[in-house]
Parts: structure tokens; C-alpha cells; sequence
């Protein structure tokens, strides 16, 4: 269970896709000019996460290393087709609004990174949870970027009008510009409250100089 927990923090917080390791910036930018967008497109790719990593965590063992990537790909774009066909049968309007972006997942950094670094090198549970933990996260991230442009750039949430009748829109946030702004603020306020991924390291009573090629301690001194 503490293993399991640790994979969903990983990826909400510790290695949120998104705000921490940047990765997936071509979605994140592009499709999240509403929440609505950018919560759909972050389900969609959770789905692909989940679904092949549980895949090549289960074949990992009989995937030779040399064509380990090529492999990897295949299994990706199947299941990005598969969620593709799902999302234009029952979900139209949505399919039609994100448009190339779904057929993009195949290409999602975040998917074959995990496939790579993750599912291929552990049991298919872990790995299951592995990807609904970075999902979320991704999807977190795309949803609150969705929100704050659709709110202070529309004056709407999820297409539902919100702001009072006088509230001018800031039509800057639903083009390019700002979902770089928006994405920075973000990010630097991840950035703020998330935890210390390492301490200062102290050697004996001068404690650290910060100048580790003129260290003379030992690897692993005290903390």
C-alpha cells in the first residue's frame, strides 16, 4: 500500500508532469483554452498511460532490448486508437475539439518516458499505478490551466457563465500568450509549496562551500 500511495504522490506532486518535469508542453499549451479541453485531453492520455503501461509491464521480460522502443511505440498507438475511436463514437463534441491533439498522444513524452523509465523495469500493479498517478497529475495540470484561461479570458467554467455581468473577459488568456503566462505562475507556485526533493548537505564543522569539485569528503557524508 505505501508503495502504491508513493507512485500517486510521485505523480501529483513530486513529479507532477506538468509544473515540475515539463514534459507534454505541446497539449498543455494548445488544447487547454477551457477546462473542459484540458480536462478531456488529460483523461484520454491517463487512459493510454494506464492501459500501456500495464501492457508492457506484463511483456517486459520478452521484449528484446534492441527494438524495446519501436515495441513501446506500437503498443502506445494502439491504445491511443482505440481511445480515439471511443472518444468519437461517445464523446463527439470533445473529439472534435481537441482534434489532432489525439492522435498526438502517440508522440506524448510522458507516455513513452514512462514505459521506458517505469513499466519496463517493474511488476504490472506498480506500474498500473504509476501511470494513474503521473495521469492525474497530467490531467490536474491541464484542468487548472483550462480553468484560469477560460475564467479571467471567457468569464465561463466548463462552459457555465460565472462573473458577474460587468466583467470585462481578458481575451489575451485564450491565445498562445497566455497559456505561457499562465503556465509560468503555475509553475512557480508549484515550485513554492512543493517539498524539497534534496537537503544541504553539511561536511564536518565548515559545513558545505558549495563548490563540490573542491570537496575532499567522501560520497554520502552527513546529512
Amino acid at each position: 500500500m505505501k508503495a502504491i500511495l508513493e507512485r500517486l504522490y510521485n505523480g501529483l506532486i513530486k513529479e507532477n508532469p506538468t509544473f515540475v518535469l515539463m514534459l507534454g508542453m505541446c497539449p498543455t499549451l494548445a488544447v487547454t483554452t477551457d477546462a473542459k479541453n484540458g480536462l478531456g485531453m488529460g483523461m484520454a492520455t491517463t487512459a493510454v498511460l494506464v492501459m500501456s503501461n500495464l501492457l508492457i509491464s506484463l511483456l517486459r521480460k520478452f521484449i528484446p532490448s534492441g527494438v524495446r522502443v519501436p515495441v513501446y511505440i506500437i503498443i502506445i498507438a494502439s491504445f491511443v486508437t482505440i481511445v480515439e475511436m471511443l472518444m468519437h463514437a461517445y464523446v463527439t463534441a470533445l473529439y472534435d475539439s481537441l482534434g489532432i491533439f489525439i492522435p498526438l498522444i502517440v508522440v506524448n513524452c510522458i507516455i513513452l518516458g514512462r514505459a521506458e523509465t517505469y513499466a519496463s523495469k517493474h511488476g504490472p500493479i506498480l506500474s498500473i499505478f504509476d501511470g494513474i498517478g503521473i495521469g492525474l497529475g497530467f490531467t490536474v495540470g491541464l484542468t487548472v490551466i483550462g480553468i484560469v484561461r477560460e475564467l479571467l479570458g471567457a468569464g465561463t467554467l466548463f462552459g457555465y457563465k460565472v462573473t458577474p455581468e460587468n466583467f470585462e473577459p481578458i481575451s489575451i488568456f485564450v491565445l498562445a500568450p497566455g497559456a505561457f503566462f499562465v503556465l509560468s505562475i503555475l509553475c512557480a507556485l508549484m515550485n513554492k509549496i512543493r517539498p524539497k526533493s534534496a537537503k544541504r548537505r553539511t561536511v564536518g564543522k565548515g559545513g558545505c562551500n558549495g563548490k563540490c569539485d573542491e570537496c575532499g569528503a567522501k560520497e554520502g557524508g552527513n546529512e
